[in-house]
């Protein structure tokens, strides 16, 4: 492969990287376990796996690595996802590590921008829409933030 189009994939990866980064701050602010760098690196490793069949296996059926990226890091979601007394833990952690794949792949196929537009809609959907749900159905159990998705 070109050192030239190793240096493309190395910015894609930096793109992925930063962007799955602000989908795991929120979780990393929530006291998640896949918070910050599980967010990171599932971006990143989506993002070399997409790029990677793309240009490295260019007579390869490259839509058979995308849905083993997305078989993979669904394992890795419900590994995440946790059974308690008081009901499912951790079900917005599982879909964000699921979005924050989908964003490393969108980076690696060369789509920066829709990837930005979608780190934008999830930042949403994590940070503003929390607010929404807790107005919605406030809990009177003092654990329910603890609890939270």
């Amino acid at each position: 492969m070109p050192v030239q189009q190793q240096l493309e994939i190395a910015v894609q990866l930096v793109i992925a990287m930063i962007l799955s980064m602000l989908v795991g701050i929120e979780r990393e602010r929530r006291d998640k376990d896949a918070g910050l760098r599980t967010h990171m690196l599932v971006g990143v490793g989506a993002c070399l796996f997409t790029a990677l069949s793309l240009v490295a296996f260019p007579r390869s059926e490259t839509a058979r690595v995308a849905a083993n990226v997305v078989t993979g890091v669904g394992f890795l979601g419900a590994g995440v996802i946790w059974r308690g007394e008081d009901g499912v833990h951790d079900l917005t952690t599982a879909a964000s590590i699921w979005v924050t794949a989908a964003l490393g792949m969108t980076v690696g196929v060369g789509a920066p921008v829709l990837a930005i537009i979608v780190t934008v809609i999830c930042w949403f959907i994590l940070r503003i829409l929390r607010h929404f749900r807790d107005f919605l159905s406030p809990s009177e159990t003092p654990n329910a933030e603890k609890n939270a998705t």
